[in-house]
């Protein structure tokens, strides 16, 4: 054993990895990219037989294609250092990884190597255009599908997350525009903006301009295998695990709370959607109590290392009768169609879970980062909420059109009548999902 270096020695300062933190971060990074199989299940189940594997496809081929998007320019973007006043990360700063360490800390507060952090990172890009699959299913060619991913997450996804974690425009930085303009920044502990908000707005501004299914909403459709979305469902809440308590970027007290708060406003949002589809329609599906609880993860996960359980559980009871309302009343009555209601439960919920980390957040449990909403008498962090409720819906929406357009003017995004009719399964990939 050599001599210990002196405390005021380099050896003695540097940032040192720890097992126990490396250990959680692993475990969580698994669990996230966990979270991209289960959606394909929980999306894969509601649609027709005829488009089953088309729709898994889209959630599958994203972990193939943003990856490659992530390791060579995407995760600079993101988190590479400011450049264009906040606009976006340094392209060239980790571009191809370079840079990125397997075995030392991305900065000095870190005590795990910085590969985790960007491979942790890369499992939130991964899912979050796969989100947006869910409105469009059953009628979008799937190459139009994997351009539009590709340059939806260079334009939308990468760029926001610069702003809200990477130090950019929306962030907690002292050089940040919202922190400047109103003296705080936005609260988002693991995406309830740069995700749900983002995916779920996006999703409307694809659907409203690619127009419905063909004989919507006349014809029935109905799901093919409830179970898989009832599978996919509880691999989401056990991915989520990872999603929100690996966002302490530590295993200490503050992963265990957003591992404990994510877990109750779950289970609160998936008992609230059952007693308003109890009293609604006579009945409370299975399919309504997984898409509670899927609405509850959303909620709490801008929250959930600002909140305590108490407030977790009313963020649940509060967003599924919300994400009831637009889903099974506003949809119907204004004719827009949401396949698989990505815009009803994750823009909204996220919406509604963004605005509620204003009103429920407590300094008391992140002393760091946090701050008190106006449940503590402070009405300053819900209007940093509000603001960044709104930059993330103007950009989403206005990007993802844009992209729309141009896509559906040079390749087309729908597929032909004849294709629809026949289904995706066999048009786009000359395969069945059931051979019957």
């Amino acid at each position: 054993m050599g001599q210990a270096p002196p405390s005021d020695s380099p050896a003695a300062s540097a940032p040192k990895i720890d097992p126990g933190h490396t250990a959680w971060m692993l475990t969580s990074t698994a669990l996230v990219l966990l979270m991209t199989p289960g959606l394909a299940l929980f999306y894969g189940g509601m649609v027709r037989t005829k488009n089953v594997l088309g729709t898994m496809a889209h959630s599958m081929f994203a972990m193939a294609l943003i990856t490659l998007q992530w390791v060579v320019f995407g995760y600079s973007i993101a988190f590479g250092d400011d450049t264009l006043g906040g606009l976006m990360g340094d392209v060239g700063q980790y571009l191809g990884l370079g840079g990125v360490a397997f075995d030392a800390p991305r900065n000095a507060a870190d005590r795990y190597p910085h590969m985790i952090f960007m491979a942790f990172q890369m499992m939130f890009a991964i899912i979050t255009p796969a989100l947006i699959t869910g409105a469009f299913a059953e009628r979008v060619k799937f190459s139009a599908y994997c351009l539009f991913m590709l340059l939806w997450a260079t334009l939308v996804y990468d760029p926001l997350a610069h702003w809200v974690w990477g130090g950019g425009l929306l962030s907690g930085s002292e050089t940040s525009w919202l922190k400047k303009t109103v003296g705080s920044g936005a609260l988002d502990f693991a995406g309830g903006t740069v995700v749900h908000i983002s995916s779920g707005v996006s999703a409307l501004a694809f659907i409203l301009l690619t127009g419905k299914r063909r004989g919507y909403p006349e014809a029935k459709v109905l799901p093919n295998n409830l179970g898989y979305t009832v599978l996919g469902a509880g691999l989401l809440w056990f991915g989520w695990f990872g999603f929100n308590g690996g966002s302490a970027l530590a295993s200490d007290g503050l992963a265990s709370l957003a591992f404990t708060v994510t877990h109750i406003a779950a289970a609160a949002a998936a008992f609230s959607w059952a007693v308003v589809e109890w009293f609604h329609r006579g009945k409370a599906s299975v399919l309504g109590i997984a898409s509670g609880l899927v609405a509850g993860l959303v909620c709490i996960t801008p929250a959930s290392g600002f909140v305590g359980p108490m407030s977790a559980l009313l963020m649940g009871l509060i967003v599924s009768p919300i994400c009831y309302y637009f889903i099974t009343i506003l949809k119907p009555k204004l004719g827009y169609d949401d396949s698989l209601d990505a815009f009803g439960v994750h823009g909204i919920g996220g919406t509604v879970g963004a605005l509620l980390t204003g009103v429920f957040c407590q300094k008391q449990y992140n002393k760091d980062f946090g701050a008190d909403g106006l449940i503590q008498g402070e009405g300053q962090q819900l209007w940093a909420q509000l603001i960044a409720v709104a930059v993330t819906w103007v950009l989403a929406f206005a990007v993802t059109a844009i992209l729309v357009k141009i896509l559906d003017a040079t390749i087309g995004i729908r597929v032909k009548a004849e294709d629809e009719d026949t289904g995706l399964d066999l048009s786009q990939h000359g395969e069945v999902g059931y051979n019957l």
